[in-house]
């Protein structure tokens, strides 16, 4: 056994990515070679080559990518390096280069999320450093420098005001007692000061975009309770001689609809997109007068929910073509739009996209594809992809180990439907036993309003080649199907969500496409907490595992980041006015229900969902007897960014179901403590 799971890990991992031109399949030799028979064993225990290790050995994060002279630059993410963000540097016709230098570590802590860390403007580089969240000005080849003091100060979103030679930012001021601020400000670009404030007195506002010709501001701002995907206002405003904000206008003061993305055409027209009639989709925005702009797409998403700051789903090209990427529930597309109103979709390949740059009649930009790591690419605009420049992997899995991923719709006991994204168990090297169904599990995605895609997924590969069936659930609440299925969450939370994951696992149960005695769901921040809460109020679930999720949204709502502090009032109802949905609907509070063993996973450095979040329902699960296990990683915070910690997290959780359920696993792994297993 030992030999033929060696065997196997060498045909898997043996194609590296290529670097060169083109988009070559990395597994066409893997392919060809001999295999043995397939095995038939029980599934949830075969033998397979994708470990815990193998996820993230060689893997990076791509993002962030802009153009300034002949470089393209971007940020790019390194689980081995603790999870730090580097500057990375390339033009056409040489190999990426590092810029930036540990210990520096390009992250912003605005919104907790971040975002828009990054600005190159005529070959300076601006950047956020995570440790102690300064701005820093950085000269290729030179030390970077810090250009805003040591104090209590964050900075995101800047752009470069050319006219006016300075930086426009968003700062986030942590010095005052009271909950932080968030300002507009303006910055020397090389000489050090907190910045000037231009725009205040709202609770949040973002990044700010400027016209070409530099005489216009677009931004948007949002009051609590309200996330940007709930309401937010559209400003613009021109400029006076010393630079403050004059004509300043508000775009859609008696409305309520989530306004993003704000752009400028080169005619000063101003763009921004809307989800008023239930679909983001792009308006021209005139005063408060909105015309939509006739896409020819129905029912799909131009735009999201803006965890992180600067996000773009446009882009604006110079003969007045526009950009868009539209989801459709998991999938997005890529779609040109000229200016009479004719679309067409460029057929990449790709399945999801993020940041893009037009030059040179080239697209540049990052793709996700369903069938190999995502990348960065350069394309036509016909939508051929032209050369690979950047891999987010420095090996793929040879197609035989990835499934087909299979859109699902299945019905609600209440009524009405949910969505999500199975995998079914794929490995070459074995097959089921005769007459038997897969152990499923259901992955719950945060937010709650993130989505399931459908992007090459390998952290699901590591469960279906060992054969689980994986349920990626799109429960109410989720973006890319509109705002009314968004906000049907709202005021619902731990009752629809919950549901849908019950109903996703009974629905494939009775499909025949899972085992009903071994249903398992898992799920982080949010998602942790729908784990937590389907196991307090229903028996669906053989065993679960909660990656820092919430046990007491009451103790949540005192104690959590400006950001979200005001989210529950919206998913719950206004605290401490509903208390009672509070402790009605909080899994500490209904520990009679809890009977499936469970695993806790926590970062101890989160701001976010604090560790005792998940102390609170260990200690509480242990003394009434269940089956349950803790796993803290200190210096990790909101999601677990360290290689080594992600390796003991997923090889944890592994070992936790096959004690608990009773698996006979091939792999050999690190045991953890399990409280109350008999």
């Amino acid at each position: 056994m030992i030999a033929k799971v060696f065997l196997v890990s060498t045909m898997v991992f043996l194609m590296a990515c290529s670097e060169e031109s083109g988009v070559n399949s990395p597994t066409d030799s893997g392919a060809s070679m001999p295999r043995s028979p397939a095995l038939e064993l029980p599934y949830g225990s075969w033998p397979s080559p994708i470990s815990a290790a193998s996820l993230v050995e060689g893997s990076r994060g791509i993002g962030g990518v802009s153009k300034d002279g002949e470089y393209f630059y971007w940020l790019e993410s390194r689980p081995e390096q603790g999870g730090r963000n580097t500057v990375m540097r390339w033009q056409p016709g040489t190999e990426p280069e590092e810029l930036l230098s540990e210990p520096f570590n390009v992250r912003t802590r605005v919104q907790e999320y971040g975002g828009s860390s990054l600005l190159v403007h005529n070959g300076v580089l601006w950047f956020s450093n995570f440790s102690d969240q300064r701005l820093y000005r950085f000269v290729v080849g030179e030390e970077p420098q810090p250009l805003t003091p040591s104090s209590a100060l964050r900075y995101a979103g800047c752009t470069f005001d050319i006219s006016r030679n300075r930086l426009l930012c968003i700062r986030e001021d942590h010095r005052g007692l009271a909950e932080p601020v968030n300002t507009l400000v303006a910055l020397s670009p090389e000489e050090e000061s907190e910045g000037t404030i231009l725009f205040s007195g709202t609770d949040f506002v973002s990044a700010p975009r400027l016209s070409a010709d530099g005489t216009h501001i677009a931004f948007t701002s949002w009051m609590h309770p309200n996330m940007p995907w709930d309401s937010t206002t559209l400003h613009s405003a021109d400029f006076d001689d010393q630079g403050g904000f004059v004509n300043l206008i508000t775009h859609n003061p008696d409305t309520s609809e989530s306004l993003i993305d704000p752009q400028w055409r080169q005619d000063n027209a101003l763009i921004a997109l809307s989800d008023r009639d239930n679909w983001w989709k792009p308006y021209i925005v005139t005063g408060t007068s909105f015309k939509a702009i006739d896409t020819g797409l129905e029912n799909v998403e131009i735009g999201g929910a803006d965890w992180s700051i600067g996000s773009r789903y446009y882009w604006l090209l110079p003969d007045g073509k526009m950009l868009l990427v539209a989801r459709r529930g998991s999938v997005e597309q890529l779609v040109l739009l000229d200016d009479a109103g004719g679309q067409r979709v460029l057929d990449t390949g790709a399945v999801s996209y993020g940041s893009m740059v037009f030059d040179e009649e080239k697209l540049y930009f990052t793709a996700g594809f369903a069938d190999r790591p995502s990348a960065l690419v350069s394309a036509s605009l016909d939508g051929t992809i032209q050369e690979v420049i950047r891999r987010s992997s420095d090996s793929a899995l040879d197609p035989q180990w990835v499934p087909l991923y299979e859109q699902v719709t299945f019905p609600l006991p209440s009524g009405g439907e949910a969505y999500g994204v199975y995998f079914a168990p794929k490995n070459p090297d074995a097959a089921a036993t005769a007459g038997t169904a897969p152990p499923l599990i259901v992955s719950v995605h945060g937010g709650p309003t993130s989505v399931a895609g459908v992007s090459y997924r390998p952290e699901h590969y590591y469960w279906t080649s060992r054969g689980f069936a994986v349920l990626d659930l799109n429960y109410r609440g989720s973006t890319g199907f509109g705002r009314e299925y968004r906000r049907a969450l709202y005021g619902q939370w731990g009752i629809t969500d919950v549901e849908d994951a019950s109903a996703g696992a009974a629905w494939l149960a009775g499909q025949g496409l899972a085992d009903a005695e071994r249903l398992i769901i898992r799920g982080a921040s949010a998602g942790g907490y729908t784990t937590l809460a389907v196991h307090a109020f229903y028996d669906t679930f053989a065993a679960g595992a909660s990656y820092f999720g919430v046990s007491d949204i009451e103790a949540l709502a005192k104690d959590t980041h400006k950001f979200e502090s005001r989210y529950l009032d919206q998913l719950v109802g206004p605290y401490p006015e509903r208390k009672d949905l509070y402790v009605e609907r909080s899994p500490i509070r209904h520990l009679e229900g809890f009977s499936a063993p469970l695993l806790l996973l926590q970062g101890l450095d989160d701001p976010i969902v604090p560790p005792n979040q998940s102390e609170m329902i260990y200690e509480a699960l242990k003394d009434r007897g269940i089956p349950t296990a803790y796993v803290a990683f200190e210096g990790e915070s909101h999601g677990f960014r360290k290689a080594e910690n992600q390796i003991a997290a997923r090889e944890a959780e592994l070992y936790f179901y096959a004690k608990v359920l009773g698996f006979d696993l091939a792999d050999t792994l690190p045991g953890i403590p399990i409280d109350n297993l008999d």
